[in-house]
């Protein structure tokens, strides 16, 4: 290997370090397809100039980012029945699990997804993980960049502490094909322990796009946020309100710390 290598002109070393970047650059690559989209939709007359200044992508330059965004035809104006699908913003690496499955209780099936947020000019990214039976946000992050590190691994790993003492609970994470799911990190943590679930199109995840919009619409933007720093410290409060004060109809009207009590007290009474 190292003739090889030096017939290339590079060591093994500097080889390993190429390739970690050309994985790195196309995950974010695909979660900028999944951006590229939920902007369009909110943003319809968004130029590409001004959307690439929000997104500050890390591993592309201005031209590359231009030759990106034509590529999906964002200079034509969309119909007003522009839908975002997966099939054409992500690479779907994983079965859809979810999708019929009738759930019993907690820690059966997660679903996350990765949402923008706008202050100040900029685009920041916020990741949710909630457990689809509770309703209850167990994971989260806020991140400047598509990184997988401070997005989706650091919502999991949140997420994963829920799961200490359960034995061998192996619950589904359902999501969308964006790279940060199928990253080398991300799928490290999920190994052993949650079975990975990805969605062909947007209604096949309508939960987590749900919470998405009630912690921007619902909370984020009453708080008024006015730097990351602040942006975290907002984020926190509008999960801890979330998951203690506002009821869902579809747990019997209670709050998700309330239902997952009840669900302990009749675990209880049934032993």
């Amino acid at each position: 290997m190292n003739q090889i290598y030096r017939w290339l002109g590079t060591t093994r070393q500097n080889m390993h370090q190429r390739l970690n970047r050309a994985l790195k650059g196309a995950e974010e690559k695909e979660q900028l397809k999944v951006i590229l989209f939920q902007v369009r939709e909110d943003h319809p007359q968004m130029g590409c100039k001004a959307l690439y200044r929000k997104v500050n992508p890390q591993t592309m330059g201005r031209d590359k980012f231009f030759e990106f965004y034509r590529s999906y035809g964002f200079r034509i104006a969309p119909k007003k029945s522009f839908k975002r699908t997966t099939d054409s913003t992500g690479v779907i690496r994983f079965p859809n699990l979810v999708t019929g499955r009738e759930l019993t209780g907690v820690n059966q099936v997660w679903v996350s997804d990765i949402t923008y947020y706008e202050m100040n000019g900029k685009f920041y990214y916020l990741t949710f993980i909630m457990d689809q039976y509770s309703r209850r946000i167990i994971g989260y992050s806020a991140s400047y960049t598509l990184s997988t590190e401070n997005t989706t691994v650091a919502a999991l790993k949140m997420a994963l502490g829920r799961l200490a003492g359960d034995g061998p609970v192996r619950p589904i994470i359902h999501s969308d094909g964006g790279g940060q799911y199928y990253s080398k990190e991300f799928l490290n943590l999920t190994s052993g322990c949650l079975r990975n679930s990805m969605c062909k199109n947007v209604y096949e995840n309508p939960h987590a796009e749900r919470i998405n919009g009630i912690i921007k619409n619902n909370y984020l933007k009453g708080y008024h946020p006015t730097n990351f720093s602040d942006l975290r410290i907002k984020l926190k409060k509008a999960v801890y309100m979330y998951n203690y004060e506002k009821s869902h109809s579809a747990i019997n009207h209670c709050t998700p710390i309330e239902f997952e009590n009840q669900l302990s007290k009749e675990l209880v009474t049934l032993q």
